[in-house]
C-alpha cells in the first residue's frame, strides 16, 4: 500500500459556501435525529435487529427518485474485505433519463472490443426505461454511522456506463431524492452529503480520470474489466472538521464573501499498482 498523500487546497467559491452551508444544516438535523435512534443511521437504512447482512442492498428494493432518476443503496462487504474502519458504504447513481444534455458514454478502443465483462459486484436495480447509469460517489461509514470516506470504482463493480468526470461532476447537482421515495429522513440525508462535500466528491472525480489515464499507460487491457483494480480512489472524511468550517465560514464571512479556502482531507491511501491487487 502507498503512502497517504495530502491534496493540496481546494478553492470554494461564496456561491459553494452558500449551497454547502445549507446542506451542513441538513446534515446537522439529520445527525440529531439519528443519534437519538438506537440503531443511529443503521435504523434507517432498514436492518432488521440492527444487523445487516452482507452484499444485501439497502433499504430493501434500493431508492430510486422517479423524478429525478437518482438512485442509491448501502451494503457491507464481508468483514475481512472490509478498509480500515470502514462498516459499509452507499453507493449514488445517477440514471440516463435524469442526466444533462450532452452527455455522452465515454468509448475508448479496447471498450469497442471487448471480451464480454465480468459479472458486476453490486449492480443497481434497473429502474426506468434505458439501461445508462453513472455512478456518482461511493460513501463509507464507520460502525457508529459517520461517514470517513468518499471513493470511486472502477466500471466493472457497478456494471455502471463510464462518463468522463466533467460529465459525471455535472450530473451532481440532479442528485436529488425525494422524501416521498423511500425513508425520509434518510433521503434529506444523503441528498444533503452529495451537497455538503461536492468539492471533495469532484476532486474524487477527477482523481478517478487521472488513474484510469495512468494505468492505461502503463498496462494493455480494457482496465474498465480489470478485477485486479476495484477501487480507483479516494479521500477521507471529517465530518465535523467539514461542518465547523462552516460554521466558522457563515460567521467570519457571512454568504457574500467572494472566495473562500477550503483544505481537503488527506487521501485514503496511495493509489498505484500495489493497490491492484
Amino acid at each position: 500500500m502507498a503512502a497517504t498523500k495530502t491534496i493540496a487546497e481546494l478553492r470554494v467559491s461564496a456561491g459553494d459556501l452558500e449551497r454547502m452551508q445549507a446542506a451542513a444544516t441538513v446534515v446537522a438535523e439529520c445527525r440529531n435525529i439519528f443519534a437519538a435512534h438506537p440503531r443511529g443511521v443503521f435504523g434507517a437504512i432498514g436492518a432488521e435487529a440492527g444487523s445487516l447482512e452482507d452484499w444485501r442492498h439497502y433499504p430493501d428494493g434500493e431508492v430510486y427518485d422517479p423524478i429525478s432518476h437518482a438512485q442509491y443503496f448501502y451494503h457491507c462487504h464481508p468483514t475481512a474485505q472490509r478498509r480500515g474502519r470502514e462498516h459499509g458504504h452507499f453507493h449514488t447513481f445517477l440514471r440516463a433519463e435524469g442526466m444533462p444534455e450532452g452527455v455522452a458514454p465515454l468509448v475508448l478502443p479496447e471498450t469497442a472490443v471487448a471480451d464480454a465483462p465480468p459479472p458486476p459486484q453490486a449492480a443497481p436495480l434497473k429502474h426506468g426505461i434505458r439501461d445508462e447509469i453513472s455512478h456518482l460517489v461511493a460513501i463509507a461509514l464507520d460502525p457508529r454511522g459517520e461517514p470517513i470516506r468518499l471513493f470511486a470504482t472502477n466500471r466493472w463493480v457497478t456494471g455502471e456506463t463510464w462518463y468522463r468526470a466533467d460529465d459525471v461532476i455535472h450530473m451532481l447537482d440532479r442528485f436529488m431524492i425525494g422524501e416521498t421515495e423511500g425513508p425520509a429522513l434518510l433521503n434529506r440525508w444523503i441528498s444533503a452529503m452529495v451537497a455538503l462535500f461536492r468539492p471533495q466528491i469532484e476532486t474524487v472525480l477527477r482523481m478517478r480520470d487521472d488513474t484510469v489515464v495512468t494505468w492505461r499507460r502503463r498496462r494493455r487491457g480494457n482496465i474498465f474489466e480489470d478485477v485486479r483494480l476495484e477501487v480507483l480512489c479516494g479521500v477521507e472524511l471529517d465530518l465535523d472538521d467539514q461542518l465547523a468550517f462552516l460554521s466558522r465560514t457563515r460567521s467570519e464571512f457571512g454568504v457574500n464573501q467572494c472566495a473562500g479556502t477550503m483544505r481537503l482531507p488527506p487521501m485514503a491511501e496511495g493509489w498505484d499498482e500495489s493497490h491492484a491487487g
